[in-house]
């Protein structure tokens, strides 16, 4: 009988003692980036036109495991990740897809993985870097865990991941900011470390234009990306007021102010759905996105037109001096990622 009591306590005790050196672990090795991290800085001051139109592309490809073929469970499905076969048409698909593109000037992606478990340990951002060596890469990391334990019976383990920039001109430096805000001990050991990465170019007319790289907070309440969005104001009033010229553009988590869908045929999805204030930045500011088509499917069944919830998330920000032309969304029917990629064109206002 002893015995029997000795063995349920062990079986009780088992999960706990699991739990508290998961924590322990998570809290030693926990990722702390400071405040601002300087990627990349130039001494010489290379300066590119203010005449010409430029153009920039963002995507958050979801680690190239998120293609139209899975669930999630964060989103309310079961999968944590694809087969490694998938993964690997996924990222190849992908490059394939954005070398079709390479004209483009400034490629923002999110969500790029180095060596996750989730991704089967591929390198992601080396196998970008490779792709496209007529672009300048610059990486910040947004998510590192040493192991990720949910879900319990299929844990995500090991994983880094973060915005990459590829970019066709040498910018005078590239930098990261993170963002203000966690979730509180000791779910913030497991999550994101949200930033934004900087791009800053030296113009000919002696100003200079900001490139920034944007992943904001998801599956909070909205207090994360508020603070987010307070941070991100401040630096970009002050930037304005110097006179630069400023394009925000990823994946924010939220709808632009006052956004009304146009979608052909699809499901919108109104669950947590979150709206950035229509008079969160000064009049003149310019949102920019295109509202026919989704970017973003919520990943609780395999992606099914019209039955599928999507929504728009991933867009652009730009400052009063730059006027855009064109922005267009990519239906790619979210074969290789649970995002459409978004086009712009633009130029600088004298």
């Amino acid at each position: 009988m002893k015995r029997l009591i000795r063995i349920l306590i062990g079986i009780i005790l088992l999960p706990v003692l699991y739990l508290v050196i998961v924590i322990l672990f998570g809290t030693i090795t926990d990722f702390k980036p400071a405040e601002t991290e300087v990627i990349s800085k130039l001494d010489d001051e290379f300066s590119i036109s203010d005449t010409v139109v430029y153009s920039a592309l963002i995507y958050n490809i979801g680690y190239c495991g998120l293609g139209a073929n899975m669930d999630f469970f964060y989103d309310g499905g079961t999968k944590v990740r694809d087969t490694e076969d998938n993964t690997r048409q996924n990222l190849y698909k992908i490059t394939e897809w954005l070398r079709q593109n390479d004209t483009i000037d400034f490629m923002l992606l999110q969500e790029v993985d180095v060596k996750s478990r989730r991704s089967y340990g591929i390198n992601q951002v080396e196998s970008f870097n490779l792709s496209f060596a007529d672009y300048f890469p610059f990486y910040a990391t947004n998510y590192r865990a040493k192991f990720v334990p949910v879900p319990f019976t299929k844990p995500m383990g090991k994983v880094e991941s973060g915005l990459l920039t590829l970019s066709k001109h040498l910018p005078l430096s590239s930098t990261r900011y993170s963002f203000p805000g966690n979730y509180s001990w000791p779910k913030s050991t497991f999550m994101l470390d949200r930033c934004f990465l900087e791009n800053r170019y030296k113009l000919e007319n002696g100003k200079e234009l900001l490139i920034i790289n944007t992943h904001n907070s998801a599956y909070d309440d909205g207090t994360l990306r508020s603070q987010q969005k307070a941070y991100l104001k401040k630096y970009l009033e002050a930037e304005a007021e110097k006179g630069n010229y400023i394009i925000v553009g990823g994946d924010w988590n939220e709808c632009p102010p006052e956004f009304v869908p146009d979608f052909d045929n699809h499901l919108f999805d109104t669950l947590e759905l979150y709206y950035i204030d229509k008079d969160y930045m000064p009049q003149g500011w310019n949102w920019s996105y295109d509202k026919t088509e989704p970017t973003n499917r919520r990943v609780i069944i395999p992606y099914e037109k019209g039955k599928c919830a999507v929504t728009l998330i991933d867009f652009y920000l730009s400052s009063p001096n730059i006027e855009v032309f064109q922005t267009k969304t990519i239906p790619t029917g979210f074969e290789n990622s649970d995002h459409q990629p978004v086009l712009i064109q633009f130029r600088l206002k004298e």
